[in-house]
């Protein structure tokens, strides 16, 4: 549970701001990523969502809604990552139609696009976009300029990347001039009495 914490102020703001695309009724795919955790929980109060997701942790946060419908794609488990991949996985997202794909990476580069460390992930990831009208990038600032082992996003296939307020300056000049739309999600300040 790790991977939960890194970072976790940052994939907040991420979902906050990314759930305002998803209205009651949709149909969307999450990933089984950290981030698409704290999606899942910006998504709360969301009502009759159709969710297809191959992560346990996502799908237990949306299900709490009894509106919702989520579906957890079956397939190999694996433990370390809370997630369900392999062929039956890519069998069933190739029979959906899905509005809005949010996926997160490992790493991000303009070179390769949004990359994965899991060729099963990155496997199922593609299929995910190759069933999905539009594909929405939720990725940390600290995934950029990383290149993991293999892509399965080039930068054109996103229509919004949501990153937090810690993107560098020279980083949001490379995506504008990749024309790729980005938007920079701000951490909520805590004030202590």
């Amino acid at each position: 549970m790790r991977r939960y914490q890194q970072n976790a102020a940052a994939k907040l703001a991420i979902a906050r701001e990314a759930a305002v695309l998803v209205n009651d009724g949709d149909s969307i795919l999450m990933d089984a990523s950290s981030t698409a955790y704290y999606f899942a929980k910006a998504l709360s109060e969301r009502r009759r969502l159709r969710v297809m997701t191959n992560g346990f942790e996502v799908a237990r946060e949306l299900a709490q809604n009894s509106t919702n419908t989520v579906i957890l794609i079956g397939g190999v488990v694996n433990n370390e990552s809370s997630s369900v991949t392999g062929l039956l996985s890519e069998h069933i997202i190739e029979e959906l139609h899905i509005q809005k794909a949010f996926l997160s990476c490992s790493g991000f580069s303009l070179e390769r696009g949004m990359t994965e460390v899991h060729l099963a992930e990155a496997q199922l990831k593609r299929k995910v976009i190759e069933s999905s009208q539009q594909l929405f990038a939720l990725v940390d600032s600290s995934k950029f300029g990383k290149e993991d082992l293999t892509s399965f996003a080039r930068p054109e296939k996103i229509n919004c990347l949501f990153t937090d307020q810690h993107l560098s300056s020279d980083w949001m000049e490379q995506l504008k001039q990749a024309g790729i739309q980005y938007t920079i999600c701000e951490e909520e300040v805590v004030f202590n009495k």
